[in-house]
This record gives C-alpha cells, structure tokens and sequence, in this order.
C-alpha cells in the first residue's frame, strides 16, 4: 500500500468516525481529527505511571490541539490587507467580541493555552462544588466580563464524566443573557452518557472534544496541578460572590 493509499484509509475512517458522531450526538458535537500524535498524547495522559512534568507538557499540547480547532468554531470576516510588496491580499479575520470562560479549577489548566492563541482575550471563571452529603452540584462562585451577553463565549473544562458541572455553569451564562448558540464548549474528554447529556439539554451549544469513551481520566486536575484536590472554596487570588 503506497502512501497516496494511506492517507485515503485514513481519511475515510475519519469521515466514517464523523458520520457516526454526527448520527449519535448530532451536527454541534464534534472531535479533533484522531491521528497518530493526537492518539499518544490522550495515551500519555491516561498512563498512571506518567510523571506529572510529563503529564503537564503534554497535556499543554492536546490543550493547545483542541483550543485551536475550537477557535475555528468562531466567527471569522473577510478582510483585505496590503503586503510589504504593496499587493493586496484578501482574508479573514476574528470577529470582535469573543471571551474564554475556565470551570474552576481543572479548566484553568486551559486558559494558557487559549492567551497562547489569542493574547488579549479576556477571561472569566465559574466555580462549582458539590454538596457533601446530597453531592449535588452548586455554583458558588462566577466572574465575567460585564458585556459577557455580547460575546462569543468559549468555556473550558477538560473532563466531562457526567456533564452536570457543565450544566451548572452553563445555567449560570444563561442567567447572564448568553445565547446558547454563542457558547463553544472546549473539552478534552467526555464519556458517551456526558455527551448525550449535553447535547440533549442544550442543542444549539456546539461542543469540541479530543475523545469520547466511556472512562474519563478524572484525575486530571490532581495530576496537571500536582496536588490533592478535594474541592476549593474560590478561585485564586480572587474573592468570592454567591450566584
């Protein structure tokens, strides 16, 4: 098989992948193109005998992965520029008004890699804790840009077993006048009963994921930021408000 042969295989199990999403979850859900590189970093990630300068680096470059596709997911405006020969090229630009929103506090390990794409964009957080004895979820904590209702707004959160963190902060968004059609969920990894979930209580929200397999690596945030998490009472260096 040469490799013009190859490279027709593997398009077409991407497409028969896509396809299959689209049928299972619907038009808004979608996940990164699954190579080889994609494929070692989520297997790097889920090895327990991962040290945590490595989980970190390479959990970086999946983030870095899925915010760029992400990004592809905002609205964009043909443009015209003049190069340095004085020619005139004509392409596209981001449209203005678009905002990161990270769930503390394993979404912040995203914000990075979002500022490394788009340097000035601004960023909000929500935070959601679970009840200790009823472990229902409860926002406790939120903070936007004050024209948040206005912006395209990417929210970041890598794990996603259940998808009701999600939901919380996303009601909360919704509280704050933002269209669900202008939410773009960045995610790295969501199990089939999350994604279903989602897409079910909030069908206009267009979500991007590296994977969807029914074990979720939920040590993620201990992992990435080297600590023993059992729930936080805010965000850094921030105070708190109820919402």
């Amino acid at each position: 098989m040469g490799s013009g042969d190859t490279a027709t295989v593997i398009n077409k199990i991407s497409s028969d992948s896509g396809n299959e999403i689209i049928e299972e979850y619907g038009p808004n859900l979608r996940v990164l193109p699954t190579n080889n590189q994609v494929k070692e970093l989520q297997t790097i990630l889920r090895d327990k005998n991962t040290t945590r300068s490595d989980f970190k680096f390479y959990a970086d470059r999946l983030i870095r992965l899925v915010i760029e596709e992400s990004l592809n997911q905002l609205p964009f405006s043909k443009c015209s520029v003049t190069t340095p020969t004085g020619a005139k090229y004509k392409g596209l630009k981001y449209q203005k008004g678009n905002c990161g929103v990270s769930i503390v506090r394993s979404g912040e390990a995203m914000e990075q890699g979002l500022r490394d794409c788009c340097r000035s964009i601004r960023i909000g957080k929500i935070l959601v804790e679970s009840d200790v004895d009823t472990h229902e979820a409860k926002v406790v904590y939120a903070k936007f840009p004050d024209d948040i209702a206005e912006r395209k707004v990417l929210l970041m959160y890598p794990i996603m077993s259940t998808g009701n963190t999600v939901i919380k902060a996303i009601a909360v968004l919704k509280e704050h006048n933002v269209l669900e059609e202008n939410i773009i969920l960045s995610n790295l990894f969501c199990t089939p009963f999350a994604a279903k979930t989602l897409v079910t209580a909030f069908p206009k929200m267009k979500i991007l994921s590296s994977e969807i397999h029914h074990v979720a690596p939920n040590h993620f945030g201990q992992k990435y930021f080297g600590c023993s998490y059992h729930g936080v009472t805010g965000p850094p260096n921030a105070p708190m408000k109820n919402v």
